[in-house]
């Protein structure tokens, strides 16, 4: 049995994630403990007891989804189960920061630090209302292309997430976003709606965001990962940390190609992913992209248990 772990992406936060495994194991509290230390704030708080528009804030969610997956990851390592256990990481968006912190190629605290950058970065980067993203489902990546090319007249529309065969995500500039979700109607997708997202990821109206980035990120040390990354815009595994630093800036402006990414592992002979952290939307992704993959998520203290006992 080859398996993956895999790290989830933006929309998965939830009020309250992340605390019992806090409160099963000390080692998942302390992530969270030094989480807060970093950013100088108890982000914590507002994870476990804050108002759900406030961790929606990408500066807060980003940090905040991290610091879950690798609370999982420490409650992994507690029941025995250790990141050598995957052949590959990966994560969607910024899970692929949670993915480099779980093998040992970023400090917990660069991390955090990292990501709170990137989160102010991104929404800084186009004045709020001015950019979108829709969901097209139904249409393969390639019509979502012709979609967004159709629609940008003049303006930025990008394909911005290759999710899985039948959910490819459009981003740029709102009117732009606009027209895409009825030209996909027209051709053939099942629904196109908006995203309730507060700024246009992935396309080149982030290239302020992938400045900043390119900077932040040649301040920090990045070591080999104890498991090679396989990175969203790349699509294959990378283990070199001068490549992972670049395609780490590429990524704010990039397609996040997750659909060519898990087929990838699956070509390289991966049966198994977990995903570790909140929520199952990875779960589902990889589903559709691999019907006979098996899927785990391990989010909390029971499913860690289940899995280790089961390891």
């Amino acid at each position: 049995m080859t398996r993956a772990f895999v790290f989830p992406g933006q929309g998965a936060q939830t009020i309250g994630m992340g605390r019992d495994l806090a409160e099963a194991y000390p080692q998942a509290r302390a992530v969270f403990d030094e989480v807060d230390e970093a950013l100088g704030e108890k982000l914590s708080t507002l994870i476990w007891e804050g108002e759900a528009d406030e961790l929606t804030l990408t500066r807060n969610a980003q940090p905040a989804l991290m610091a879950t997956s690798l609370a999982a990851m420490r409650a992994l390592e507690a029941e025995g189960v250790t990141i050598e256990a995957a052949a590959f990481v990966a994560g969607h968006s910024l899970g692929e920061y949670s993915a480099l912190a779980a093998a040992g190629a970023l400090s917990l605290a660069d991390t955090a630090r990292l990501l709170r950058i990137r989160g102010q970065a991104m929404q800084e980067a186009v004045p709020v209302g001015e950019g979108a993203m829709a969901a097209l489902l139904g249409l393969d990546f390639a019509a979502a292309q012709e979609v967004a090319e159709a629609a940008a007249q003049g303006e930025v529309c990008q394909a911005a997430n290759d999710n899985d065969p039948g959910q490819v995500v459009v981003s740029g500039h709102k009117a732009a976003v606009e027209r895409a979700v009825e030209l996909a109607k027209e051709k053939g997708a099942k629904r196109a709606m908006l995203l309730p997202v507060s700024a246009p990821f992935h396309c080149r109206l982030m290239q302020p965001a992938a400045d900043v980035m390119a900077q932040a990120l040649a301040e920090v040390e990045i070591s080999a990962p104890k498991v090679p990354l396989v990175a969203n815009v790349a699509a294959e595994a990378v283990s070199d940390p001068a490549r992972i630093r670049e395609l780490l800036v590429q990524q704010v402006t990039g397609s996040v190609r997750w659909r060519e990414s898990v087929a990838w592992m699956v070509g390289q002979g991966v049966t198994e992913f977990w995903e570790v952290g909140a929520g199952k939307a990875l779960s589902g992704m990889i589903r559709r992209i691999e019907k006979g993959a098996a899927v785990k998520a391990v989010g909390t203290p029971d499913q860690v248990k289940d899995v280790a006992a089961a390891d």
